[in-house]
């Protein structure tokens, strides 16, 4: 007998539940499976459960994957400082790594023939769930109902509605993907050039008006302690985040080069990963020489990259979390952070690996280690290779 066992990557927004009718209309076996990397509650994922019964399944499955999360991705993502083009902490794209492998791994062991997703033709996240996919089992067959049709997203509401499906999908103006490291926004405003997500569409809200100090500590790039108080990393950011998101503060609109090739706008609020990427860097200043940082930058933007575009199970990305590994042996220390409505401030630092350490010198002030003679020659010779340039070429 053939085998018609299909994993479906299942969210249970309105694309994957489109694709979870399709499918099984089509006479497929259809197994759908969420991947948790956080951002679900207990009742939301009770909830997915239900629709995927009410569409027509009984075999859904979910794979908390939060640690691994974690582990494989998003402390990189602290030790590199990455934001793409400055600006977006890949709050989407690092989750989409963990949850490909994820299914590529639970489709192997139901030994299902092939694998669904809702991606569309437009968007990045086609090509990062196909390359795992075809990399890790490239006997897998992968199927895009979405894509390969060019659906509408009018056109998949009224499919279910004509199988008596209604789950209220057509009152959702924004398309929203929460999790551990922060939330997207996609809506009309994201579509164009000209305006950003308005404030009733971030799905937190901003209650605190009074200015508020917190205080995040690492231990070897990781965060241990927020407020003093330990816990783990994960736990740390959910705080972070519930803190800090009272306050508006890590919303902005990302502007960015597809893989694909086209220019996207995706509005996101992402206050833990923002609060701790910009406090990590800034202890980084303090316990880290030039050449580190300098070479840490550079090797860091390529490391964003690889990851976003989905080149996560490239070799060259376990050479680069060895190096982001071994640059985190000093970074060790508390950061004071001020929060206020729609804005924060880097306070300044404690660590005992920092290097503006005083009995060297004050910058601008005092020399103490050194003579103004060692400095006078110091220039003299630094001058050297731009004097004998000026003299050769004087026409210039």
């Amino acid at each position: 007998m053939k085998n018609n066992k299909v994993v479906l990557a299942y969210s249970g927004g309105l694309d994957t539940s489109f694709c979870l009718k399709k499918l099984i209309d089509e006479g497929f076996d259809v197994h759908p499976i969420l991947i948790n990397t956080g951002g679900f509650t207990k009742s939301d994922l009770k909830l997915i459960k239900y629709n995927s019964k009410v569409i027509g399944s009984n075999n859904f499955q979910c794979i908390d994957a939060e640690k691994d999360f974690y582990q494989k991705i998003i402390r990189f993502l602290v030790y590199g400082n990455i934001l793409k083009n400055s600006t977006y902490p890949l709050s989407v794209s690092s989750e989409r790594i963990i949850q490909a492998i994820e299914i590529i791994k639970y489709a192997k062991k139901i030994k299902a023939s092939s694998i669904a997703h809702g991606s569309t033709g437009a968007g990045n996240d086609q090509v990062r769930f196909d390359l795992i996919f075809q990399i890790l089992s490239s006997d897998i067959k992968v199927i895009t109902p979405i894509r390969d049709n060019k659906i509408s997203r009018d056109e998949e509401i009224s499919f279910l509605k004509k199988n008596g499906i209604e789950l209220n999908w057509d009152e959702k103006k924004y398309s929203i993907n929460k999790g551990l490291w922060g939330t997207s926004i996609g809506g009309k405003e994201t579509l164009g050039s000209r305006h950003n997500i308005p404030e009733n569409a971030y799905p937190s809200k901003v209650n605190k008006k009074k200015e508020e100090n917190i205080t995040l500590t690492f231990k070897k790039g990781e965060i241990v302690a927020v407020n003093n108080i330990k816990a783990s990393p994960i736990e740390n950011i959910k705080k972070i985040e519930k803190i800090a998101s009272k306050f508006g503060v890590g919303r902005d609109t990302h502007v960015g080069d597809t893989i694909i090739g086209i220019k996207g706008r995706v509005g996101f609020e992402a206050a833990a990963p923002i609060l701790i990427i910009k406090a990590h860097h800034l202890l980084e200043k303090h316990t880290l020489t030039k050449w580190q940082l300098i070479y840490k930058e550079q090797l860091c933007i390529n490391y964003g990259l690889l990851l976003h575009e989905g080149q996560y199970l490239d070799p060259v990305m376990r050479d680069m979390e060895e190096f982001l590994i071994s640059s985190q042996k000093n970074v060790s220390g508390d950061v004071f952070i001020k929060l206020n409505p729609y804005r924060y401030e880097l306070i300044g630092i404690k660590s005992k690996f920092d290097l503006m350490d005083s009995k060297f010198g004050n910058y601008g002030e005092m020399n103490k280690k050194w003579s103004a003679d060692d400095v006078k020659g110091f220039i003299k010779i630094l001058s050297n290779q731009n004097k004998i340039y000026q003299k050769i070429n004087k026409n210039d």
